[in-house]
């Protein structure tokens, strides 16, 4: 099958199916004389495969590594286990840290509503409930919580 045909199969844009096959996820495919790629159903399943690993939260990176397994006829169970248990923690941890971002959102929220109208109606460069630095000051332990931008 050419590679539009592919696409419609595996539910997926044909620039994607070229990317996949760049960064080594899916194997180059055959060319007919005429320079056009063809594909067979072990493709379709290769792709549906890489997309359930994505809707779990696998990066392509580990799903190459997953598949070079498997390409090598290793089963890469164990493998994949590790990644999970990795992606367990990584979520609750990021949990946790939104949890405690809840609470001192709550806890400036209460504070705010406290503030005097007039005092809100005040020109400030942006918001007066986010520059008051003693509203801030409960929040300063979650900035070593969120990410780098």
């Amino acid at each position: 099958m050419k590679i539009g045909e592919l696409a419609k199969q595996a539910a997926v844009n044909p620039k994607t199916i070229r990317y996949y096959e760049e960064i080594g996820l899916l194997p180059p495919a055959r060319r007919t004389e005429s320079g056009y790629r063809q594909y067979a159903d072990k493709d379709v399943e290769r792709l549906q495969f890489i997309h359930s690993a994505q809707a779990l939260g696998i990066a392509l990176a580990e799903i190459k590594e997953v598949l070079a397994f498997r390409d090598r006829g290793t089963s890469p169970c164990l493998y994949v286990l590790m990644l999970i248990d990795t992606k367990v923690k990584e979520i609750e941890s990021r949990i946790k840290g939104l949890r405690m971002l809840a609470d001192d959102l709550k806890r400036l929220q209460k504070a705010a509503v406290n503030i005097p109208p007039e005092e809100l109606a005040a020109k400030t460069h942006f918001c007066h409930i986010i520059e008051n630095q003693q509203l801030l000051q409960p929040l300063d332990r979650t900035a070593a919580l969120r990410k780098p931008s």
